[in-house]
């Protein structure tokens, strides 16, 4: 009786069997959808049931760079991020010292020189430091007033000198050059609100100068140091707008500028020096 034969039997399934080889024939039946991609799951319910880059539901997984469509982006990012400000704060002891003694020296050319790289510190650094100058030196000189008037006064410190101070002085180094550059804006200047922001913040500092010099308890003494602080600094802020203003016959706004300079030498005089 001659036994079975076993060499017909399929041996693929068994362990350590090596596949078959696939021929080219049956290698070139199988192809690749050329509109097949990747999608993510679950489906982009926003993405409606029509265009772009997604199919029945699906979004296709794409690159940044594929110029499918713009890449999605907030606009108010950089407003609201410190490092979209760093620029302005690039600046060099000598570039700081050269734009305080412009301040001191009004020629009108002071856009010019900081046209390509205006800068906020001055603004923040001189507003900061009049702030603590005029509460501080402030109440000095009402104790050498009061002393001086009579020794036997009792003198106590203020410290709503700084809160004023601080209102004062940050709200118009900062909104009073805000509404320049918008009036200007409307009859078509072209200047920055960087650079409104820098001159009126070197404004500033003939200011601290005078605050040092108005601890003197002379009354005649102060009035005379506040009627030169205020006609320097309006004649700083003055000289500079007169080439934005004149063309388009804006003197009004010249002679606001130059009013507010010198209301501010007043006011500092009369609440802080009184």
């Amino acid at each position: 009786m001659a036994e079975p034969s076993y060499t017909s039997l399929p041996t693929s399934h068994l362990p350590g069997s090596v596949p078959a080889v696939i021929t080219e024939e049956r290698a070139s039946a199988v192809q690749h959808d050329p509109e097949a991609n990747m999608q993510i799951f679950p489906p982009n319910s926003g993405g409606g049931g029509g265009g772009g880059g997604s199919r029945g539901g699906y979004q296709t997984l794409t690159s940044p760079s594929d110029g499918n469509g713009p890449a999605p982006g907030n606009n108010w990012n950089g407003t609201f991020s410190v490092s979209s400000y760093t620029q302005y704060f690039n600046v060099d002891t000598d570039d700081v010292v050269n734009r305080l003694t412009s301040s001191l020296y009004p020629t009108g050319d002071f856009f010019r020189k900081i046209e390509a790289n205006p800068d906020l510190y001055g603004l923040i650094w001189i507003s900061t430091t009049l702030v603590f100058v005029i509460a501080s030196f402030g109440n000095c000189a009402t104790y050498l007033t009061s002393k001086k008037t009579d020794s036997t006064i009792s003198w106590s410190f203020d410290v709503n000198y700084f809160q004023v101070s601080a209102m004062a002085i940050y709200g118009y180094a900062f909104i009073v050059p805000l509404g320049f550059y918008l009036l200007l804006q409307y009859f078509g200047s072209r200047v920055g609100l960087i650079h409104f922001w820098c001159m009126w913040g070197y404004s500033l500092f003939i200011f601290i100068i005078s605050s040092l010099l108005l601890v003197i308890p002379v009354d005649f003494v102060r009035w005379t140091i506040t009627l030169v602080t205020g006609v320097a600094s309006a004649a700083f802020v003055g000289l500079n707008l007169k080439s934005h203003v004149e063309l388009n016959d804006l003197t009004i706004v010249l002679v606001a500028a130059c009013v507010l300079q010198f209301a501010l030498a007043i006011f500092i005089k009369s609440w802080f020096f009184h």
